[in-house]
């Protein structure tokens, strides 16, 4: 089977996988990072199957959809890509980029973390679709989702906070700019990455004053 050939399997199986998926995280969010990751692997010594399959299969069953069981993604993701016969070095290279990508991950105290050139590409695309406008959207959607409220003045945002505190938060959908997105920008790793999340970061900015503005009756 070719590489072409490989990742055409893989979009069929991620787009049926998450079928009726929250729509923070379907198949839609899936083809932004896979289209990211090739805009920025352009620019980049890296092998150009490792991070499409990364990109495709990086949220098959993200755990917070699965009681925070951070194993059952790599799991699928090493069953299926066996049942391709996808090299044993290019399946073992995907599935650690599935556990180490998230952002939680960062926040963990393990200093001895996997890292490799196509885990920062993959990464970068996967937290572009976090900010920006598209970001935005996902955030309050997820809010949503889990029956947040939008904003309350008297919960402030947690900074700091470690890989389980993060894990357990449920504070306002405004307080995750504080506690994540306003961070991503300054984490990318890529050059294009930085220079597309530039604009993206400003737009939040933009939002979050128009949001004040408008929540104290100022506009």
């Amino acid at each position: 089977m070719t590489d072409a050939e490989i990742v055409e399997q893989t979009i069929a199986f991620v787009k049926e996988t998450l079928r009726g998926a929250e729509g923070g995280h379907d198949w839609f969010h899936i083809r932004r990072v896979f289209n990211n990751t090739l805009l920025i692997a352009k620019d980049e010594k890296v092998d150009v199957l490792v991070v499409s399959l990364a990109a495709l299969l990086h949220d098959i069953a993200d755990a917070k959809f699965h009681d925070g069981d951070e194993k059952i993604g790599p799991k699928m993701a090493r069953e299926f890509l066996n049942s391709l016969e996808v090299p044993k070095k290019t399946i073992t290279h995907v599935v650690k980029i599935i556990k180490h990508i998230s952002f939680k991950n960062s926040l963990s105290r393990n200093k001895k973390q996997f890292n490799s050139r196509e885990l920062q590409v993959v990464q970068d695309a996967d937290r572009l679709d976090a900010i920006g406008a598209i970001g935005i959207a996902r955030a309050f959607n997820y809010g949503g989702f889990k029956n947040r409220s939008l904003y309350d003045p008297e919960i402030q945002p947690k900074l700091n906070m470690t890989k389980e505190e993060y894990k357990k938060s449920e504070g306002p959908t405004i307080n995750h700019f504080y506690e994540k997105l306003l961070l991503l920008k300054d984490g990318m790793k890529t050059d294009t990455g930085r220079k597309l999340a530039e604009g993206r970061h400003q737009f939040m900015l933009n939002y979050l004053q128009q949001f004040y503005d408008e929540w104290n009756g100022r506009l």
